[in-house]
């Protein structure tokens, strides 16, 4: 039996189905139609692809992608009551290539007998990519119709071969509505909940988008049996706040660092902190943070403020010196400095274009004249000959060639009208008119 947000349960129930009075609260809420899910009506409603299928009676094979706690496995179980196909599920988590050929023969047994199957894999990206590959010829053939659910990327867990055979539907983090609506459902069975109005709004916040969670937590206010309303911060002493979701080798890790560093980019030094405390609070490696906004200062920021670069690594040593704590408020520091400082990837884009050309051009000799004469035989074949001696100028500058003599002077480095790379800007113009000047 599946509880109400995507999770197996022990079965608990009357002979006649139904859960028993004793069983979990969100076993016993679990919906009964598609169109008592909540919070995804983007997909079961009328005009949603889940919607849709079910009109027409026939399913497509599927991924149901999502976080926790959000219905993918109810939405499986009652696809497959609402097309009439028999409902079978395995998860990745147990089972093995032997559960996964037992599956496939009943399912073939069944198809011969005129019963399709919808076959329910929970967390599908933990099959490796061979056992994700036993699927195809079954999906191909008809024998089951696959809905797989997972809570990773799809583009990286899954195998192209299987993703080309199934769509994948995004299922919604609960927002606060839809996980309003479920604490309404478990009052209308078990009463009021022993809480203000504020500490209701903040249980609400604590379950983080996920309402099988959410459940769990009212579940345990009605068996404390408490006889006075719970404001804000005694509910904050009694229950424990949900940790959020965050892998720091998966999807969430990389959503967040990417979101941290289009947030400096964008100089949004309010955003660029949030995420940075989002990654520091769930338990992300300081260095490895400290290491990006090391790259961000390189990247995004460069020479329009060449003091950038040392905060960083400033920051960096701080936070080995300190540890955690209170090394973070240096990591904070550089983060805020990053985020208003003036913006310019004209290095970054430099170092991108130069690498580029070194590796077209080969081994192309430099000019002569630059060439340092280290024996008399280099000196009498006019290494160094016509160099001149940039200090030795009024200006300091001779504007000589430096280029290979194959290869035309190239410009790789623009600096844009920011910052200390405005002055930058005009120092490479007065550079440029004293050559042209000098022919």
């Amino acid at each position: 039996m599946a509880d109400l947000f995507g999770q197996d349960a022990p079965e608990a129930s009357r002979g006649d189905g139904a859960p028993a009075a004793d069983a979990p609260l969100a076993d016993r809420l679990r919906p009964q139609s598609l169109t008592e899910v909540v919070g995804q009506e983007h997909l079961t409603g009328p005009e949603g692809a889940i919607g849709r299928m079910v009109a027409a009676g026939r399913l497509a094979s599927m991924i149901l992608w999502g976080p926790p706690g959000t219905g993918k496995t109810s939405i499986a179980r009652l696809l497959a009551d609402a097309v009439g196909m028999r409902y079978a599920a395995i998860s990745a988590v147990f089972s093995g290539v032997a559960d996964l050929k037992q599956a496939f023969a009943e399912a073939e047994k069944m198809a011969k007998a005129g019963r399709k199957t919808l076959l329910f894999v929970d967390e599908i990206h933990r099959f490796n990519r061979a056992q994700q590959d036993g699927f195809l010829p079954y999906v191909e053939r008809g024998v089951v119709t696959l809905v797989g659910a997972t809570t990773e990327n799809p583009s990286f867990a899954l195998n192209a071969a299987l993703l080309s055979r199934a769509q994948v539907l995004v299922l919604n983090r609960l927002d606060e509505p839809a996980l309003a609506a479920l604490l309404a459902k478990a009052e209308s069975l078990e009463g009021p909940l022993p809480l203000s109005p504020d500490a209701r709004t903040a249980l609400i916040a604590q379950a983080d988008g996920d309402g099988r969670f959410l459940l769990g937590q009212a579940e345990t206010l009605y068996a404390a049996g408490l006889s006075e309303p719970l404001d804000p911060a005694a509910l904050g002493h009694f229950l424990q706040r949900r940790v959020a979701v965050y892998d720091k080798d998966r999807d969430g890790h990389y959503n967040l660092i990417s979101a941290l560093h289009k947030a400096v980019r964008g100089s949004d030094p309010q955003a660029a902190l949030y995420y940075l405390a989002r990654m520091l609070t769930a338990g992300e490696e300081p260095l490895f943070l400290a290491r990006r906004l090391v790259r961000m200062a390189v990247e995004d920021i460069g020479m329009a403020d060449p003091h950038a670069l040392p905060q960083c690594m400033a920051a960096m040593e701080a936070y080995r010196f300190l540890g955690s704590p209170e090394g973070e408020l240096a990591l904070a520091q550089a983060c805020l400095y990053l985020a208003t400082a003036p913006k310019s990837n004209a290095v970054y884009m430099a170092q991108k274009a130069a690498w580029k050309s070194a590796k077209e051009t080969g081994s192309l000799m430099p000019p002569m004249n630059i060439v340092n004469p280290a024996t008399g035989l280099m000196e009498s074949l006019g290494y160094g000959k016509g160099y001149t001696y940039d200090h030795d100028t009024s200006e300091g500058f001779s504007g000589d060639n430096y280029w290979p003599e194959d290869m035309a002077p190239q410009t790789f480095y623009a600096p844009v009208e920011r910052g200390f790379e405005r002055e930058v800007k005009k120092r490479l113009e007065y550079w440029d008119k004293l050559r042209a000047e000098r022919g």
